[in-house]
């Protein structure tokens, strides 16, 4: 007589569906943000890959331009020595000229052929050396050549690069904003499916007062599915066990496939501590309690991919006082309607 006049001292209460509400629209943005930190990782890893390559490339061109620079330098070095070579070359021949000229005036033929024959031969020398010259230059003009087409083409590769980098992040991001888009969509329809599942728990289980609705959550007093200290359903659990199936049950068959959902049924004790051969710590016993309603469910026809089993010992209490009250509130199955 005392439940059924608090029934009728309750009315309507607004606040549950005010709690859904804001509670589905925070666990909405920080499913988003944990998106676009992943985004935000894979494009980072992206964009370091690109700029290593970018520095390998501006290394080889720095490489290539001190290597230029030194061949540079070598054929001006190689071009004074010809100029040397061509002067030294040019008073030679007025040398000889010059001596032919006084062999001629003087008559003495013998002495002057000598000089000519000692300065031909320096001459022969000069040419040779100064054709050695003119090759190396050659050679250095060739090299100089395939560098600036070696270096051209790096210049092209890192412009190739730069663009197809510019072109990936375009991509990234248009396929970052595409994904969020969707998944905000698939975090509306989970979050009206939920809506539509809490209603009717609510409906079928009625307005007791050891299930209520906290949040985005069901939380049923341990008391209602397990006898103290153990893990094994009791009649009147199963019952209540047997309305959330049958409303399950309807839920999987409307929710699409493609969307990835689970509920997840989290076992909490009293912070008094349990020590049984069956459960060492209220860790196994929460945990105990939470595998005992999901495999309940999975035998009345719920596929296992969309339930969770988890145990919280007795570290997440509701009511953190020493009381007898705290500690009832704090023993509860909670059920909660998530993404996977």
């Amino acid at each position: 007589m005392a439940l059924a006049r608090a029934r009728r001292e309750r009315g309507v209460d607004y606040w549950p569906g005010f709690v859904d509400a804001l509670s589905t629209l925070i666990l909405g943005i920080i499913f988003l943000l944990s998106v676009f930190v992943v985004v935000q990782f894979f494009l980072s890893q992206e964009v370091t890959g690109k700029d290593t390559a970018l520095s390998r490339l501006n290394a080889e061109i720095a490489q290539l331009r001190d290597l230029l620079a030194m061949e540079k330098g070598g054929k001006v070095d190689l071009d004074e020595q010809i100029a040397r070579l061509q002067a030294s070359l040019t008073s030679a021949e007025s040398e000889r000229d010059r001596l032919r000229g006084l062999a001629e005036g003087a008559g003495n033929a013998a002495s002057a052929e000598g000089r000519i024959g000692q300065l031909t031969a320096e001459l022969t020398s000069e040419k040779q050396l100064s054709a050695r010259a003119l090759a190396q230059v050659e050679l250095l003009n060739q090299q100089i050549a395939a560098l600036r087409r070696q270096l051209s083409a790096l210049s092209e590769a890192l412009d190739a690069s730069e663009k197809k980098d510019a072109d990936s992040q375009a991509k990234i991001a248009d396929l970052g904003q595409r994904l969020n888009v969707a998944l905000a969509q698939r975090v509306q329809e989970l979050s009206r499916y939920r809506s539509e599942f809490f209603g009717r728990l609510r409906a079928i289980l009625g307005n007791r007062p050891d299930i209520r609705i906290v949040g985005d959550r069901f939380v049923f007093q341990s008391e209602v599915f397990f006898n103290t200290g153990e893990a094994v359903l009791q009649p009147e659990g199963i019952a209540e066990l047997d309305k959330l199936a049958t409303a399950l049950l309807d839920l999987e068959k409307q929710i699409p496939g493609e969307i990835a959902w689970v509920l997840r049924v989290d076992g909490h004790t009293d912070t008094r501590p349990i020590r049984s051969p069956q459960f060492p710590s209220n860790w196994e016993l929460s945990a105990a309690r939470a595998i005992s309603v999901v495999q309940y469910l999975i035998a009345k026809g719920i596929s296992p991919q969309h339930l969770v089993a988890a145990g919280f010992g007795e570290f997440q209490p509701l009511d953190a006082a020493p009381t007898d009250e705290a500690y009832r509130r704090n023993r509860r199955i909670e059920l909660k309607l998530t993404e996977r």
